[in-house]
C-alpha cells in the first residue's frame, strides 16, 4: 500500500490536515501525520508529534519554546522534519509526502523536502508559490502549487486546490510506490549503466553533445545540466550525494557571473561537490568568455561600455576581460588543487564558445592566455593535469577527446583499464 506523509503545523493547520487527510484516505492509501509545529496545541492527533520531530534535531520542544526564538524554532524544526522524513523514506513508510504552508510552514516543510532524493514525489501547497520559489525549492524536485487564497479553512476556493491535491499526490504516491523512481545510490541508471553529469550551455551544445554520444558510445548513462545558476546548483548537489561514477564539467560560465555580478551563479560552491567526494572530474573552461545577464536593461552601468551582446530575449552577455579571465583561473585552480579525487582539466586553446570561436565577436586571445596562464601557474606542483588542444571547445574532436579522458580516470578509479563499457 502506497504511504503519503502530511507534514506541518497542526497548530495552526490542524483542520485543513484533517481535511486533506480523509481525502487521501478515500484512495485507499496509508497516511503518515508529521507535526512540525511549535507553539499552539495540535488540532489533529500526529502519528510523529512535534516532540519527536524537535528531538530528531537534538532538541528539546519545550526548551524551543522557552527561548522564544521563533526563526531558531523554525530553523530547529526543519532540521528536525528532514530527519524525521529521511527516516521515514529508508524505512519504507514513504512514498510521497505533501505539505501545505504559508512563509513558515513552506521554509519548514520545503526543508525537510530538500532531504528526499530525486524522484520521491514531493508538493508543497503554498500562498507563496505566486512569487520567486528559488528559496523553497532550491535544487530539489519539489512540485509547488499555489494555494490562490490564504491557508484559513476549507472553503469554496480553497477545497478544490485542496481536493487536486490530495488526488495528485496520491497518484504520484502510488505510480512511485509501485516503481520507485529515486535514483539509486549506487552510480548507476535505471538500465544498469554507470551515470555521468555533465554542464552545458546554448554557447558549449555542440562540443558537449559530441562528448555525451561518446560517453554513450563508452557505456554511460549522461545526464546533462544547463548552467543557469539552478543547474550549476543541481549538479552539485547530485555530486554531493555520490551519485556519479564521473563528472564531465565543460562549461563554467556560472563562476564568471559569480566573480563579476552575473545574475546565473551558482554560488561559491560550484566546482567543488566531486571533488570533496572524490568522484574523477574532466574540466573544460567553457563559456568563462562571457558574464551572462537579463534582458539589456539589467547589465549593469558599469559594464555597458564592454561588448554587450543579446543572446536572445531573456539572456544578455558581457565580455570578461583579461584580469577577470586571469582571477577565473586561479579560483579554478584553488578549487581543483583540493579534490580528493583524480582531475584533468581540457584547454580548448581557440576559444571557449560559440561566441569565443575564432571568427567570433568574443574571440579574444589575449584574455584567454591570461586564464590559462592564470590556472597552469596555480596547479603547478598539483596532481591535476591540464592537457592543451588546439580547437575551440564546440569542435567535436574536443568534447570527444574530453569525453575519453573521462572515461580513462574512472577506469582507474575503479581499477580496471575500462570502466564503463567498451
Amino acid at each position: 500500500m502506497a504511504i503519503v506523509v502530511l507534514l506541518g503545523t497542526l497548530d495552526t493547520k490542524g483542520l485543513e490536515y484533517a481535511w486533506l487527510r480523509e481525502r487521501l484516505l478515500r484512495h485507499g492509501l496509508e497516511v503518515v501525520v508529521v507535526d512540525a509545529g511549535i507553539t499552539g496545541e495540535p488540532r489533529l492527533r500526529a502519528d510523529v508529534p512535534r516532540s519527536e520531530v524537535a528531538r530528531s534535531a537534538g532538541a528539546d520542544l519545550e526548551r524551543l519554546r522557552a527561548e522564544g526564538d521563533r526563526g531558531a524554532a523554525v530553523t530547529t524544526m526543519a532540521r528536525g522534519a528532514a530527519a524525521t522524513l529521511r527516516d521515514l523514506y529508508e524505512t519504507g513508510r514513504l512514498h510521497g509526502v505533501l505539505a501545505l504552508g504559508g512563509s513558515g510552514g513552506t521554509s519548514i516543510a520545503t526543508r525537510a523536502m530538500r532531504a528526499l532524493p530525486l524522484g520521491v514525489p514531493k508538493l508543497m501547497v503554498s500562498s507563496m508559490a505566486s512569487g520567486d520559489v528559488a528559496p523553497y525549492v532550491g535544487s530539489a524536485d519539489i512540485t509547488m502549487m499555489h494555494s490562490v487564497v490564504d491557508i484559513a479553512g476549507v472553503n469554496s476556493v480553497s477545497a478544490p486546490v485542496l481536493a487536486n491535491a490530495a488526488d495528485a499526490a496520491a497518484g504520484m504516491a502510488k505510480g512511485f510506490a509501485a516503481s520507485p523512481r529515486a535514483l539509486r545510490q549506487d552510480r548507476l541508471g535505471t538500465d544498469g549503466r554507470p551515470l555521468v553529469a555533465a554542464s552545458m550551455a546554448g554557447v558549449t551544445t555542440p562540443g558537449v553533445d559530441a562528448a555525451r554520444e561518446r560517453l554513450t558510445d563508452l557505456g554511460y548513462e549522461v545526464l546533462v545540466f544547463h548552467v543557469s545558476g539552478t543547474g550549476g546548483r543541481t549538479l552539485e548537489a547530485l555530486a554531493g550525494q555520490g551519485l556519479f561514477a564521473g563528472v564531465l564539467d565543460l562549461t563554467l560560465s556560472e563562476l564568471a557571473d559569480e566573480l563579476v555580478g552575473g545574475t546565473m551563479t551558482a554560488g561559491p560552491g560550484r566546482l567543488t561537490a566531486a571533488g570533496r567526494r572524490g568522484t574523477p572530474q574532466v574540466v573544460g573552461l567553457g563559456a568563462l568568455d562571457m558574464v551572462k545577464f537579463g534582458p539589456p536593461h539589467t547589465v549593469p552601468e558599469r559594464l555597458r561600455d564592454r561588448d554587450v551582446r543579446v543572446h536572445n530575449p531573456s539572456v544578455t552577455v558581457v565580455r570578461t576581460t583579461r584580469a577577470e579571465c586571469a582571477e577565473l583561473g586561479r579560483g579554478i585552480a584553488e578549487k581543483l588543487r583540493a579534490a580528493r579525487g583524480p582531475a584533468e582539466v581540457c584547454v580548448p586553446l581557440r576559444g571557449l564558445s560559440t561566441l569565443g570561436a575564432p571568427d567570433g565577436p568574443y574571440h579574444d586571445p589575449d584574455a584567454d592566455a591570461a586564464l590559462f596562464g592564470a590556472l597552469r601557474e596555480g596547479l603547478r606542483g598539483s596532481a591535476v593535469r591540464t592537457v592543451d588542444f588546439p580547437t575551440h571547445i564546440n569542435d567535436p574532436s574536443f568534447g570527444r577527446a574530453a569525453a575519453e579522458r573521462l572515461h580513462a580516470l574512472i577506469g582507474r578509479a575503479a581499477g580496471t583499464p575500462a570502466a564503463g563499457g567498451a
